[in-house]
């Protein structure tokens, strides 16, 4: 059975950073673009970050570039998100996915396993 657990959320203040882990079991992902998402109170889901199977190349969405970095190893099955420089529009919670193809795409649609999510928050 295929798990993801996200871990490392929590409240920070503005300015303040986080480091975001989702952990997989199950089965092994090297094969598979993994991406972290978002979705604040009456917002749609959205794409936050992605990587590549081997880790060699990484997409961000425009509102996170040059704050969040992702990075993956997958010996330990386990991609993280450093988050710094947060904003209060940072604040949702944050899913780690796995994409169904080897090309990452940026739609929740392309990915079929989630984790439970991790509240992340930042205070003013």
């Amino acid at each position: 059975q295929v798990q993801l657990v996200e871990s490392g959320g929590g409240l920070v203040q503005a300015g303040g950073s986080l480091r975001l882990s989702c952990a997989a079991s199950g089965r092994t992902f090297s094969s598979n673009p993994m991406g972290w998402f978002r979705q604040a109170p009456g917002k749609e889901r959205e794409f936050v970050a992605g990587i590549t199977g081997r880790g060699m190349s990484t997409s961000y969405a425009d509102s996170v570039k040059g704050r969040f970095t992702i990075s993956r190893d997958n010996a330990e099955n386990t991609v993280y998100l450093q988050m710094s420089s947060l904003k209060p529009e940072d604040t949702a919670v944050y899913y780690c996915a796995v994409s169904k193809y080897n090309i990452m795409y940026r739609r929740p649609s392309d990915f079929d396993y989630w984790g439970q999510g991790t509240q992340v928050t930042v205070s003013s």
